[in-house]
């Protein structure tokens, strides 16, 4: 019985560290509360430096826990937010598509996620706000376009109706997951932003998981 009462809420085959990232402003945090809370925050404060949330998914029919952080959009926090790139399994590149300017900065924001990911980090393109279809300004053919052009995943969403906001995370999950089954993914290797079923608690805390950073200002 004891044994039962240890393990259960570790009942998980894979931890896969996700980031966010995108221009400030674009709804990053409000896609990360919207698939963790199921809610939509109407104020999304701007993040400062780097947030952190979890859920437990089902690809195939293993139970994955996604450690995502959402990263600062601010140009200014840019130095702290690329350390957390590093061991990345996951990344959702977010744009707004009623403003171009987020979506004429993504090559940057690609490189930098091509640069200090690992070449078997899967990355979606997301255009969020699609409930904002009468101040569109960037067309859905033009971003799937250039997802296809540099070897993206792409969805558009909208963080405060929830559309597509689940298929964005499992998309990821699933391509994730299939790299693993095809041997495309090194699991023993230490920047792949895997962990396969992570050890026993010991004490009530999860030793092979690594603790969030407090990188954020609550003041």
């Amino acid at each position: 019985m004891q044994a039962e009462m240890t393990t259960a809420p570790y009942n998980y085959s894979y931890i896969f560290k996700y980031i966010i990232i995108g221009d400030m402003g674009v709804g990053k945090s409000c896609l990360l509360h919207q698939f963790t809370e199921k809610k939509f925050m109407a104020d999304c404060p701007h993040t400062i430096g780097v947030e952190f949330g979890t859920r437990i998914i089902e690809v195939s029919g293993q139970k994955i826990k996604l450690q995502i952080w959402d990263t600062a959009g601010q140009e200014r926090f840019r130095a702290v937010t690329r350390s957390y790139y590093r061991g990345a399994a996951g990344a959702l590149m977010v744009y707004d598509i009623t403003r171009r300017s987020t979506y004429n900065h993504l090559s940057s924001w690609l490189t930098d996620a091509r640069n200090l990911t690992n070449p078997n980090t899967v990355i979606i393109l997301i255009g969020n706000k699609a409930d904002l279809e009468a101040q569109r300004d960037v067309t859905y053919e033009e971003a799937k376009q250039f997802a296809e052009e540099n070897g993206l995943l792409f969805l558009e969403a909208s963080a405060k109706t929830g559309e597509n906001v689940e298929d964005a995370f499992l998309e990821a999950a699933k391509k994730i997951y299939q790299n693993i089954q095809d041997g495309s993914l090194d699991l023993n290797a230490a920047e792949s932003g895997v962990q396969h079923k992570p050890s026993a608690p010991q004490g009530g805390r999860l030793t092979s998981e690594p603790q969030p950073q407090k990188e954020s200002c609550s003041c």
